[in-house]
């Protein structure tokens, strides 16, 4: 079975595993996944989700940080890990979405990718799930299980967003990013994978 061969096998038996697999981050609207995605970088989506309750109900588009302060959005992210950088780096995009952008977050990599604290990672989360643009978002978890199973030998976020996505078709991008966070989250996680169970047994070379 090539990798090809296996990616797609993956993609089958994950779809049936978890059919409601879907980005985890509470949002409604591109701007709102945008923040929201910056500021999970080493954090929860879960305790995410908690602080933007607050946050969106205050500052609900870009336009309405231009006259905030940044305490006080460090006041309401404050659970948030690195929450004084993460605060700087919120004003900052939401200022430049405002003047530059009119507004609208745009559904351009190297657009996205231009605004303080928005990697490849957190763009094409915006892509895939704000615009429905094909892009492969690649966390902690979707690194760890494709090495596992042996769809990348590569440990550069960037490399192996480009082997997953030179052997899944773009129209499943999206889907397989959420589809092995998910079995990341829940079967194959960081210090002890539960190997026995899991439905990809037979198919991954268990790059422990």
């Amino acid at each position: 079975m090539n990798r090809a061969q296996c990616a797609s096998a993956c993609l089958t038996r994950l779809k049936r595993e978890y059919p409601e697999a879907k980005c985890s981050l509470d949002y409604t609207s591109p701007f709102e996944l945008l923040i929201a995605t910056i500021l999970s970088a080493q954090t929860t989506d879960v305790r995410v989700n908690q602080v933007t309750k607050t946050l969106f109900k205050e500052y609900p588009e870009a336009h309405s940080y231009t006259s905030t302060s940044q305490a006080r959005i460090e006041e309401i992210i404050r659970p948030i890990g690195c929450y004084k950088t993460k605060a700087a780096h919120i004003i900052e995009s939401a200022r430049q979405i405002a003047t530059t952008f009119g507004g609208k977050v745009p559904a351009d990599m190297e657009a996205l990718v231009s605004l303080p604290g928005v990697g490849r990672k957190t763009a094409n989360v915006v892509l895939s799930n704000a615009f429905n643009i094909p892009a492969f978002a690649v966390d902690t978890h979707v690194k760890r299980v494709s090495r596992r199973i042996g769809l990348t030998d590569n440990t550069n976020p960037h490399a192996v967003e480009q082997d997953l996505c030179s052997i899944v078709a773009p129209a499943s991008w999206g889907l397989l990013s959420h589809l092995l966070i998910y079995h990341g989250r829940a079967v194959c996680k960081a210090r002890t994978p539960a190997c026995s169970t899991c439905l990809l047994h037979d198919i991954c070379l268990q790059r422990l």
